[in-house]
């Protein structure tokens, strides 16, 4: 049964909508060129505005700041993605003393705002504690923390989103709980899930940023940094640009890696077996195959 969620719109709609976008894309594209007409016109295209980027020492900067970033990622987005998967295991368990634990740290880190709970941790633990918590980890955890939360809540949402006859069905052929979730309920739920765990990754990547605020020497520190350099004629908006173009360029391969980590799947015959899309897709051509004999 299929849930009508509007009405199809009849020909005069389509015509408006159609106009509607053509509008919006001129706005869009003249909006555009206004920015790139005011850039040029201030001189920021200009060859002075760019010669501190040829300087090795600035380019050597850069690559190091870039390095931090993809470190502060890398390691901030595996502890989000593992912590993410026991919160999420831990709220769908029946046992209500291990549902209700991860529920309330799950409620609890997704209501911090992720910029008061890296200062917590690096001022407030460090300084009234005592511990002694470098920038590193203090951005590291709390990118883990609060996106391994709301990544629980992806996870939760993916297992239950599936019909309940898949998990009856396989309770009745003698599964085992850990059975069911890993044969039957992540292969099918993955697929589904898996544009949005790369939406919440590139979270976790662009808010490596806010690790400037605690001096930890990633892109927008250093981009900062170079920017306020007077000998450099202060190039602020150029070097801004090009930090914009590396973390643009980041989040796009991410989504290529997510969209190759889908084909994979795809081909994977388990994941394929389970998924009725995919099998509704391959009896169609089928009997498209049949009918052209």
């Amino acid at each position: 049964m299929t849930a009508v969620l509007y009405d199809i719109p009849g020909p005069k709609a389509r015509v408006r909508n159609a106009g509607t976008g053509v509008v919006g894309v001129v706005l869009i594209v003249a909006a555009i060129g206004f920015v790139i007409y005011r850039l040029i016109v201030t001189g920021q295209f200009s060859a002075r505005e760019w010669e501190w980027i040829q300087y090795s020492a600035i380019q050597i900067l850069l690559l190091n700041s870039l390095l931090a970033t993809l470190a502060a990622f890398a390691v901030a987005a595996v502890l989000a993605l593992v912590s993410g998967a026991v919160l999420a295991a831990g709220r769908l368990s029946e046992h209500r003393w291990v549902s209700r634990p991860a529920t309330v740290v799950v409620e609890f880190f997704r209501a911090i705002p992720l910029l008061v709970l890296i200062f917590i941790l690096f001022y407030g633990v460090s300084r009234s504690l005592g511990f002694n918590i470098s920038t590193f980890w203090a951005l590291v955890l709390g990118l883990t923390l609060y996106n391994g939360s709301v990544l629980a809540e992806i996870f939760r949402a993916g297992v239950l989103a599936l019909p309940k006859g898949q998990r009856e069905a396989a309770y009745a052929l003698g599964m085992r709980k850990t059975q069911v979730m890993t044969n039957v309920l992540l292969p099918q739920s993955l697929r589904a899930m898996l544009p949005t765990i790369v939406s919440q990754l590139v979270v976790v990547l662009k808010d490596t940023a806010l690790g400037f605020l605690i001096l930890y020497p990633e892109l927008l520190y250093q981009a900062r940094f170079l920017g306020s350099q007077g000998q450099l004629g202060s190039p602020i908006l150029p070097v801004a640009m090009v930090v914009a173009v590396i973390y643009i360029a980041m989040c796009l391969l991410l989504s290529m890696l997510a969209n190759y980590l889908e084909r994979r799947t795809r081909r994977n015959p388990k994941i394929a077996a389970l998924d009725p899309a995919a099998k509704a897709k391959a009896e169609g051509e089928v009997v498209a195959a049949q009918s052209t004999d």
